[in-house]
């Protein structure tokens, strides 16, 4: 199905969480002299007119680069990715938009390799020509133009990993970020993260997606969390309650596998801003989640039988403020009880378990920890929990040691396309 284009969602609240990650994650491989390797498996057109007839139909960058516009207070964090953003429009007026294949350009350096795959024929054709004017551009500058480094191909992004791993460099970032129309968006980004990741470990893979109430979104992160990666993480950005016909995306979410050390502490410093002001209503959250691969026994059972909660077990809905899923043999503890279980004898509570306990930031500030099943392996989070009633996230200084290593109802059609999705 090639009726997906991105330019309907271009610039809206789904683009700020995936790119403002995205520079991130530039800016951090930019630190070593040494070259990287950049793969788009679904590029797009690589820039976007916010005054065009795609773009304006639904107007969707007012859920997201159009409240940034003129904001005020920004995070230190955003300032890169803002930057880039007003430097395609020198005239202060917001027209236009950049994809991911953009973004790749502006911050890599000219030593560094750009693999882009395009699939729908009229956006790969357009992504060529936004890219020779670039270069034309910068001939005209007198900068260097990046020739070869940059490989645009008509094809399918998920079968092209497979030839590029591992890059000459050893060095990669990977965006991962099909338009999920079909379910089996869901199944083909696992299968080729997983044959990724035999091929090249190292490399940061970076995954957007839909946070949707349709089964196969629902389960989407927690199957991410059983790759092989050394560490992932995975955070989620809500601006607003979904409808009850669950038209329209409301939230949406980024996973990396491999991530940076520093970025999870930029995110939490980050991302109550954006909360407050992307927001529309009290819907608006994010979430924050870290840990190491889900193995073992409670990982062979989810992927073999019927899902069970296995790791950190998520809420029934990622949309919901309400219940909780167990553990096998696990007791549900209701509502303002203590488990009798978490207390040892004097009240004092007990150690933590071997297996560990993840701890996920909300935007209250608060960590809710959450069992590790058995057999299963997990970091535990040493942060300290906010007080309650704080505004915001506290954060913690990085490892020293540097443990973290650079990493309602269906959601029905738009006008225009089959997802709700941000352009790439």
């Amino acid at each position: 199905m090639l009726s997906y284009r991105h330019a309907y969602h271009a610039g809206n609240h789904a683009d700020v969480l995936k790119h403002f990650v995205q520079v991130q994650l530039h800016l951090y491989m930019n630190q070593k002299d040494v070259p990287y390797t950049y793969i788009d498996t679904h590029s797009g057109a690589g820039v976007y007119a916010l005054d065009g007839a795609q773009a304006s139909k639904n107007s969707e960058y007012n859920t997201g680069i159009g409240p940034l516009w003129n904001a005020t207070n920004i995070p230190a964090a955003l300032a890169p990715y803002l930057a880039l953003v007003k430097g395609m429009n020198p005239s202060g007026k917001m027209r236009y938009y950049p994809g991911s294949p953009y973004v790749a350009d502006q911050l890599s350096r000219a030593e560094d390799r750009l693999r882009l795959f395009e699939l729908h024929p009229s956006d790969c054709r357009i992504l060529a020509q936004n890219f020779r004017k670039v270069e034309e551009h910068k001939a005209e500058q007198g900068e260097r133009a990046r020739g070869r480094r940059v490989l645009i191909e008509h094809g399918d992004g998920f079968q092209s990993l497979k030839k590029l791993l591992p890059p000459p460099s050893r060095r990669a970032l990977v965006l991962v970020d099909p338009p999920y129309e079909i379910k089996d968006d869901y199944k083909k980004v696992r299968e080729a993260l997983d044959e990724a990741l035999g091929r090249f470990p190292a490399g940061i893979y970076a995954v957007w997606y839909p946070v949707l109430q349709r089964m196969e979104s629902r389960q989407f992160a927690d199957r991410l969390k059983r790759l092989p990666a050394k560490e992932w993480l995975n955070v989620t950005l809500t601006v607003s309650t979904p409808g009850p016909d669950g038209f329209g995306l409301a939230s949406s979410g980024m996973f990396i596998l491999n991530p940076p050390y520093t970025l999870e502490p930029m995110l939490r410093e980050t991302l109550p801003w954006l909360v407050q002001v992307l927001g529309k209503d009290a819907g608006a959250r994010f979430t924050i989640e870290t840990g190491t691969q889900v193995t073992g026994a409670a990982a062979r059972m989810a992927a073999d039988g019927p899902r069970v909660p296995v790791g950190n077990a998520r809420r029934a809905s990622p949309l919901s403020g309400k219940g909780s899923l167990r553990l096998p043999g696990q007791s549900m503890v209701r509502e303002g009880e203590e488990d009798p279980r978490g207390v040892q004898p004097g009240g004092s509570a007990p150690a933590a378990a071997k297996t560990g306990a993840r701890r996920v930031w909300h935007p209250d500030g608060g960590a809710q920890s959450r069992p590790q099943g058995q057999g299963t392996a997990g970091a535990t989070s040493k942060r300290p929990v906010a007080p309650a009633g704080s505004t915001g996230l506290r954060t913690s200084s990085p490892r020293k040691d540097g443990a973290r290593p650079g990493g309602a109802g269906t959601g029905g059609p738009r006008s225009g396309s089959k997802s709700g999705k941000g352009s790439n």
